[in-house]
């Protein structure tokens, strides 16, 4: 592990201070808290920074350290392949690059078969919406253009992935005006269903019926693909009513559009099954993934397309999809990617993934019994979420003022529990995660909604 002194570590923050961006941060803020905290080594679900301090990763960096921190078998993965080939000439590929393609064939679900492969999520969604309009101009729908995607998701940092996603946490004033032709409909959370919707179901229907009617406001002809994440992740991972997504299939297949699945965090066993959309039993028109596809030992991602949507990319030089990623596919990278899908077979994790998901949910629900601000729980697998609330009876917010989410993550951080606090909140843990680890995490959790109650008069 690398040790610093007090000295180093201080050069070391007040360079980072000085020349990098880090996410989400603004430097006069760190300088006042002594930060940025700079972690130096992991094992399994726990980090350890400079300072020697050991923390859960509650969150497993940013919902993708799957198989864990400190899986040697992945770096020497990539280390052998490093030494064999670092890339290939244009228009070739390589050998682990295949192996990983036709591994995701063989464990997606239905005719997903073909993989266009990215640097990451943000990366591969953007070229799901390239082919989606490419595709359309091939089979002579050259007006479909449009997309339509839901409040509260988040599906990438490009330009157009900005255009698709929607949520308080990533405003995007500064960028704007974004692509035009992106449209949004209400996430079907059932906590807050938008058209009142009293049960899960309801409030899944009415929401697709939502979907359908702007359709055929904007005209179907027009509109090229509807884009979800099974499971929302910006507001809380939103688990929608189980009829929501075999409606939305069927009402994509009715209009003609594609549907593209978003699993960039849920894909590769987060939800407790492989994939998300295993679990209502359809088959998107292209999946996007990245984050757990290598657990985030490399970076990696790609855009996964039915047969259908494949096959009208061949037949010719000109039927070609025109488009690069340099760094797609990456020989390196797809040894990794294999290695790790291969210790998540191995270990069972996604089998873990499932069951710790359930013993995590049933410990979020008895905090929710316990604690007046959590206002709603759910979840699937280690993919769990919390809505944190100033009135149960209202569902109201605590004002920006209340400094309640800062609150809430520095107590979590004191007790030795990395997650970020806020109106909703994110449980993922990395799924080699124990039933200890698990009581540890919701012990402290405890701890601190109770101390948090008391400062934010919430009792």
């Amino acid at each position: 592990m690398t040790t610093h002194t007090e000295s180093s570590l201080r050069q070391l923050r007040e360079s980072a201070l000085e020349h990098l961006w880090v996410y989400n941060r603004e430097p006069s803020d760190m300088a006042e808290k002594g930060e940025p905290n700079v972690f130096v080594s992991g094992k399994g679900v726990h980090v350890t920074n400079a300072e020697g301090e050991t923390f859960i990763d509650g969150m497993s960096g940013l919902w993708l350290k799957n198989v864990g921190y400190g899986r040697t078998e992945i770096a020497d993965a990539a280390y052998e392949q490093m030494l064999k080939l670092t890339y290939m000439p244009m228009g070739t590929t390589t050998e682990p690059t295949i192996r990983l393609a036709e591994k995701i064939a063989q464990i997606t679900p239905g005719n997903l078969s073909r993989s266009f492969f990215t640097s990451g999520g943000s990366e591969a969604n953007e070229t799901a919406m390239k082919l989606t309009r490419a595709y359309f101009k091939r089979v002579g729908e050259p007006t479909r253009t449009k997309f339509i995607s839901r409040k509260g998701s988040y599906h990438g940092a490009t330009f157009g992935t900005l255009a698709l996603g929607g949520s308080p946490l990533f405003p995007k004033g500064d960028y704007e005006p974004l692509m035009p032709g992106a449209f949004h409909v209400p996430q079907p959370n059932p906590y807050r269903c938008e058209f009142g919707g009293q049960t899960p179901e309801e409030c899944a229907e009415r929401c697709v019926n939502a979907i359908e009617d702007l359709i055929k406001f904007q005209g179907p002809d027009t509109v090229a693909a509807m884009v979800a994440e099974p499971v929302s992740s910006p507001m809380g991972a939103v688990v929608p009513g189980p009829n929501y997504w075999p409606l939305l299939r069927e009402l994509c297949d009715r209009y003609g559009l594609l549907l593209i699945a978003d699993e960039v965090i849920t894909g590769f066993g987060r939800t407790g099954k492989m994939f998300a959309c295993e679990h209502w039993g359809i088959t998107p028109d292209i999946m996007t993934v990245a984050k757990g596809i290598t657990s985030g030992y490399i970076p990696m991602g790609g855009a996964i397309t039915s047969k259908p949507v494949s096959e009208a990319f061949i037949g010719s030089p000109r039927a070609a999809f025109r488009h690069v990623i340099t760094f797609g596919g990456h020989p390196v990278a797809a040894a990794a990617a294999l290695r790790n899908i291969q210790i998540m077979e191995d270990d069972g994790l996604v089998e873990n993934s499932a069951r710790m998901g359930a013993y995590l949910l049933d410990g979020l629900k008895e905090l929710k019994e316990k604690h007046q601000m959590i206002g709603d729980v759910r979840g699937l697998g280690l993919f769990c979420g919390l809505e944190i609330v100033r009135d149960r009876n209202t569902k109201e917010y605590f004002p920006p003022e209340s400094g309640m989410g800062d609150l809430l993550t520095r107590a979590f951080t004191e007790n030795g529990l990395l997650l970020r606090g806020g109106d909703n909140m994110n449980v993922a843990p990395p799924l080699c995660v124990t039933s200890g680890e698990i009581d540890e995490i919701v012990s402290t959790m405890d701890r601190v909604f109770a101390q948090a109650s008391k400062e934010l008069g919430a009792e």
